[in-house]
């Protein structure tokens, strides 16, 4: 059974299939991807605008940071047992509609928050996270080969990947910005003129003077101890209810459109069913399940490991602690959102500039100047110590998406190119280990200082890019053998009876 992209009946014949779809195939094809991507940004600007407040909104006991972590602990679940049923069951189109309605329930719960109405929702999203997240990267790849055969294959499909998933992600990084925006404006509205939107110097001074914030926040921040109150640590102040239950009112709305669009306005991918021939159409679910869990033994898929929990990892930091032990403790929770639009910004200027990049300057050179970008702004956290002058924060936030944005292009794109005919196993493994990263920095936050877990983001992020680099020194040992040879899957046990 082959592992690779493969034409049910040769280029020719899949060639005359989709001319038979119609001279402007190709532009209907993009114009799948930019519903695609629409609908995905609206939705996650609900998910975004929500979740960046939830360590700063429900500090007490952890709510916050507990529910993040129910989210991505059930994502891990979801990850191995879900995505192969689901997507059989539904198609990607559907998968995608279905998933997008598991979220709604998590913001629903924001009216009242509380253990009882957060961790179960929390835990819905996780679990309809595992199949949205790969029904999405499957639907992308597939329609890259089907846009590569109505071109002639001008344009190889191991770019085309790459070019899709940036315009996707062009779309979803600016959920961020649309998020954080409609956050600051509806939570900051009014506040303006009483001085309580800053937790700047003179607020300390006159509620809290014992607290000095460049000692106090950035990464010298600690959370409150049990039986110590708030001892050494700026006192939050939470935004009235009317106002966060305005801001939720938003964002169901968003999530609802989200839904209706990818139904209307997404073709279903047994349009392009004639251009390859997956193996997961072919064995039970069951199988499929148990070849997601062999993947582990691609040794390529055992290298990629470390950068994709590294993913999950730095993304939650930026999630919780940095809005948290950052932006709220020396501005104010009103200024969460502010300051990650630039976030945001950064993270669809990467979405759009990386494949153009990477043509230039390969993919090898521009992770490693990632790596070294990534790492020497890490070392500047850990000495910085915070003040109340806003746009500080926000170029901080802004150079951390540049990064992040590189990270997942690539990595989301390599494990496409890795595992040709493979892509809901290796992308389900993707989804796995990035949750995994995300469970343990939201498990730890109450427990570890800023300054330990950002020591902890450089050490994963040093350890996945060797791992990385592994896998390209092993590629260039075997081109040194097999003249042009292509990335492709190293073990094909999984197809053995």
């Amino acid at each position: 059974m082959t592992t690779d992209l493969a034409l049910a009946s040769g280029d020719g014949e899949a060639l005359a299939a989709i001319e038979k779809l119609g001279p402007r195939e190709k532009w209907r094809i993009v114009k799948n991807i930019a519903v695609l991507g629409f609908a995905f940004m609206i939705h996650f600007t609900a998910f975004h605008g929500t979740s960046n407040l939830q360590s700063s909104l429900h500090n007490d006991g952890s709510l916050g940071a507990y529910t993040l972590a129910s989210i991505y602990g059930s994502l891990i679940v979801s990850n191995l047992f879900l995505p192969v049923l689901v997507i059989r069951l539904f198609g990607c189109k559907w998968t995608i509609v279905v998933s997008f309605m598991a979220y709604i329930p998590y913001i629903a719960a924001q009216f009242y928050p509380s253990f009882a109405t957060l961790i179960p929702s929390g835990l819905a999203v996780g679990f309809g996270g595992g199949p949205l997240w790969c029904a999405k990267c499957t639907y992308l790849s597939i329609i890259a080969e089907a846009f590569s055969i109505a071109t002639r294959r001008t344009v190889r499909t191991e770019y085309l990947i790459v070019k899709f998933f940036s315009l996707f992600f062009v779309f979803y990084q600016l959920a961020q910005v649309l998020g954080n925006l409609i956050s600051f404006t509806v939570l900051s509205y009014g506040e303006a003129g009483d001085g309580a939107l800053l937790n700047g110097t003179e607020r300390v001074e006159t509620v809290m003077s014992q607290v000095n914030i460049s000692a106090t926040c950035g990464a010298n921040y600690q959370a409150p101890v049990a039986g110590n109150g708030s001892q050494g640590v700026i006192d939050l102040k939470r935004p009235e209810e009317s106002q966060l239950n305005t801001l939720t009112g938003i964002f169901l709305a968003c999530m609802v459109a989200a839904s209706i669009s990818v139904a209307i306005g997404v073709d279903s991918l047994k349009r392009y069913n004639m251009i390859r021939t997956g193996h997961a159409n072919q064995v039970s679910g069951t199988r499929m399940l148990i070849i997601t869990l062999q993947q582990l033994g691609n040794k390529y898929q055992l290298l990629l490991l470390p950068i994709t929990a590294f993913i999950g990892v730095e993304q939650a930091f930026i999630a919780v602690d940095f809005t948290k032990s950052f932006v709220a403790c020396g501005l104010g929770i009103s200024y969460i959102g502010y300051a990650m639009i630039s976030f945001g910004l950064a993270n669809a200027v990467a979405a759009a500039c990386t494949p153009y990049i990477t043509k230039h300057l390969g993919r090898r050179l521009l992770i490693l100047v990632t790596a070294l970008f990534h790492a020497t702004l890490i070392v500047f956290m850990l000495l910085w110590r915070p003040t109340d002058e806003y746009y500080k924060y926000s170029i901080i936030v802004a150079c951390w998406g540049l990064a992040d944005g590189v990270w997942l292009i690539q990595i989301n794109s390599l494990s496409g190119i890795l595992f040709p005919g493979h892509e809901e196993e290796a992308f389900s493994n993707f989804r796995l280990w990035e949750a995994t990263g995300s469970v343990i920095m939201y498990a730890s936050s109450p427990f570890l200082s800023t300054f330990q877990k950002l020591l902890f983001v450089l050490g994963i992020m040093i350890v996945g890019t060797i791992g990385y680099g592994l896998i390209e020194l092993m590629e260039y040992r075997v081109k040194r053998v097999i003249a042009e040879k292509r990335f492709e899957v190293v073990s094909q046990q999984a197809d053995e009876s």
